[in-house]
């Protein structure tokens, strides 16, 4: 057979999917009944949140570190973050909590720093907060929507970011959160590849599946900054592969998938077999990920999102079930109403994947 007429026939099958699925978000506005397939119902449904919000323990506990820094005390915010120990994203996680509590008042961080100018803490999170400030000032558009004024700012500010993060790093050798800092720098530094390698090298060292690590990398190697769809694609597929138990590093891949199909020239991205098998794996590796692990509900709607998308139907429809009421996640909003897309989403999966609905029975009289 001769490329056109695989073409044809290729463009052929995805004109009829595109009526399949527009036939269907019709049968979903008109009949879909979401407890017939155990699935809370529409007026339960939550757009502003994409999961659960976390125990009210753990909300305290944020809240009275930050009133005891904003009070001046630094010291509840060194313990918080030192009770992470060497689980590192967690630690990762609670610095990214303080530089929050910096942006509203950073006078307790300035404190501590000159209290303790050798930990390593407190200087990683005053080099994250520069670079962070640099990219507010830069903004998230692409290079040619940014001002040059502004470009120009922005790269004037991470040189400093980066040296002091690799001063941070002198001060704990084994703690990985300064290389998270130079890597997310490396970018907006316009690091070449030789010089991000020695960065990478220096984190994975330290702490092989660093979420958040691998999330910068995964933006470094997309092709709007210095790599390609095939290098993205590439580390993204290795973050499935090495994802230990209880991590949701695997889902780093479905944040490429992301990058990829929604650049304006890849929108009509081909669902592969091996794309198939990968969001299987994923949904497999956040099986043993802990429930109440904060980054897996936003990483559960891209997986159901993309398995939908890849006509992956009744997988998609177990995600659904997984997820529950919340709808708030990014993939929905992107459409302008996450409801109406989370809805349409997810009565296409149960549609689709033929799966028989089990209506309620309706219940007569004066319960008991």
């Amino acid at each position: 057979m001769t490329v056109i007429p695989v073409l044809a026939i290729g463009a052929l099958l995805l004109a009829l999917h595109h009526f399949v699925i527009r036939r269907t978000a019709d049968w979903v506005g008109k009949h879909f009944v979401a407890p017939d397939y155990d699935l809370p119902p529409r007026a339960q449904l939550d757009s502003r949140h994409a999961g659960p919000p976390p125990p009210a323990h753990r909300t305290e506990e944020r809240q009275a570190v930050a009133d005891a820094a904003w009070a001046g005390d630094w010291k509840p915010a060194e313990r918080y973050v030192q009770a992470a120990g060497e689980d590192w994203d967690e630690r990762w996680s609670r610095l990214e909590l303080l530089q929050h509590v910096a942006g509203e008042n950073d006078a307790w961080l300035e404190a501590w720093r000159a209290a303790e100018p050798g930990n390593c803490d407190a200087a990683t999170l005053h080099a994250s907060i520069m670079v962070h400030q640099a990219w507010e000032i830069r903004g998230s558009g692409y290079a040619h929507e940014v001002m040059t004024s502004d470009m120009n700012r922005f790269r004037a500010m991470l040189p400093a970011a980066i040296e002091e993060a690799r001063q941070a790093a002198l001060l704990d050798p084994a703690n990985p959160g300064p290389w998270v800092v130079m890597i997310t720098a490396a970018r907006g530094a316009q690091y070449r590849r030789a010089q991000f390698k020695p960065l990478w090298e220096g984190l994975v060292a330290r702490a092989p599946h660093h979420y958040e690590g691998h999330w910068q990398a995964l933006q470094y190697w997309c092709a709007k900054w210095f790599g390609s769809d095939r290098r993205m694609m590439r580390f993204a597929r290795q973050a499935v592969r090495k994802a230990p138990p209880g991590s949701p590093l695997a889902g780093i891949y479905l944040h490429a998938l992301d990058e990829l199909i929604y650049r304006p020239a890849t929108l009509a991205q081909p669902v592969t077999p091996l794309m198939r098998r990968l969001l299987k794996r994923v949904a497999a590796s956040f099986e043993q990920v802990a429930p109440d692990d904060e980054r897996l509900p936003a990483l559960r709607h891209l997986l159901a999102h993309y398995m939908v998308r890849s006509m992956m139907y009744a997988r998609a429809l177990e995600q659904f079930r997984l997820i529950g009421p919340w709808c708030g996640a990014q993939c929905w909003r992107k459409s302008g109403n996450p409801v109406v897309a989370f809805e349409t989403a997810r009565g296409t999966a149960a549609k689709l994947s033929r799966t028989r609905p089990t209506p309620a029975p309706k219940i007569y009289g004066i319960g008991r």
